[in-house]
């Protein structure tokens, strides 16, 4: 395995026992390659995904926010995508990597869309008391050490009647069947290359194979597992009212990761607009028959993510 320049050994050291090192780390090495890996794009059937998880968790009233603070923002997907369907009017996207924090600011410029970036630690925001309308994440808080601290300095920043939405967090459930998921991806990924027309098409680049230093603390970053009564415990801990969670992602998610990690050995060139146009049926599909249908009927406990949202007082 090749080495990452900029990770010295001390750097990882440190990493394997320190939840915010490797999550700095992983993510900065990640933040190239991150969007083609998980075949992130932003279209309109991405705008529409992001809407409707946004409303699922926390209606469609009050539109737009003012000014929004994304924590973990990645790449952007969130908030580009929410602040496209008009959920707010101005945003500022932060995140404790500097890379992504710079991947999602170019993001933003390339679809016209304007952000304030900010490199933020999310137990401890940058801003100051009643700064924000809206504190949103996408798959942040089980990565973040202290949860509840975390969510105190949501609250923080809202202003009064400010509200909070976390989505796409993982369930424990989630977290055992996601694990078993990606090694179906990966066998999908080793028997597509086994097919003659398609295997001299997979992408192959260094950053796909993990060939950095970085790349060895993937399954240190993750940090949490949440059942949705105990979330909902932690949010009213940290000083929040009127605090729901929905469920999401059941079927979809048996589908969605060895259909990501396909998509992504592919690439959009070589999958053509079918392959991609199936795959994002079965997708939208299926989370929808999570939504209206499974969640009526299926206990909270078994679905792959959680979503949690509230107020500030």
């Amino acid at each position: 395995m090749s080495v990452d320049p900029d990770v010295s050994a001390e750097m990882m050291a440190q990493a394997w026992n320190d939840p915010r090192m490797a999550n700095l780390l992983y993510h900065d090495w990640e933040a190239s390659t991150y969007d083609p890996k998980w075949s992130i794009r932003y279209d309109e059937r991405v705008v529409k995904y992001a809407k409707d998880r946004f409303v699922h968790a926390a209606g469609d009233s009050g539109w737009p926010y003012a000014r929004s603070l994304e924590v973990g923002c990645g790449t952007g997907f969130f908030t580009l995508n929410l602040q496209r369907a008009g959920v707010m009017k101005s945003a500022v996207v932060s995140d404790i990597s500097p890379g992504m924090v710079e991947v999602a600011v170019r993001n933003a410029r390339g679809l016209g869309v304007e952000v304030e970036g900010r490199v933020a630690d999310a137990e401890k925001v940058p801003y100051g008391a009643g700064e924000f309308d809206l504190v949103i994440g996408h798959a942040v808080l089980h990565r973040i050490p202290d949860v509840e601290q975390a969510l105190r300095e949501a609250l923080r920043v809202l202003r009064p009647g400010g509200r909070f939405v976390f989505c796409g967090e993982p369930t424990g459930s989630g977290e055992a069947v996601g694990r078993r998921l990606s090694r179906a991806g990966d066998w999908v990924k080793s028997g597509a290359a086994s097919v003659p027309w398609v295997g001299p098409r997979l992408n192959s680049s260094p950053a796909a194979n993990g060939a950095a230093r970085a790349a060895q603390l993937r399954d240190v970053v993750d940090v949490h597992r949440f059942a949705p009564a105990e979330l909902r415990k932690v949010a009213v801990r940290a000083g929040a009212v009127d605090v729901e969670t929905v469920t999401e992602d059941l079927t979809s998610r048996w589908f969605d990761i060895p259909a990501r990690a396909f998509e992504a050995a592919m690439g959009e060139r070589n999958l053509g607009r079918g392959g991609a146009s199936f795959l994002n049926q079965g997708r939208s599909k299926l989370s929808d028959f999570d939504t209206r249908v499974l969640e009526r009927v299926v206990p909270e406990r078994l679905f792959a993510t959680v979503c949690v949202t509230g107020f500030k007082y």
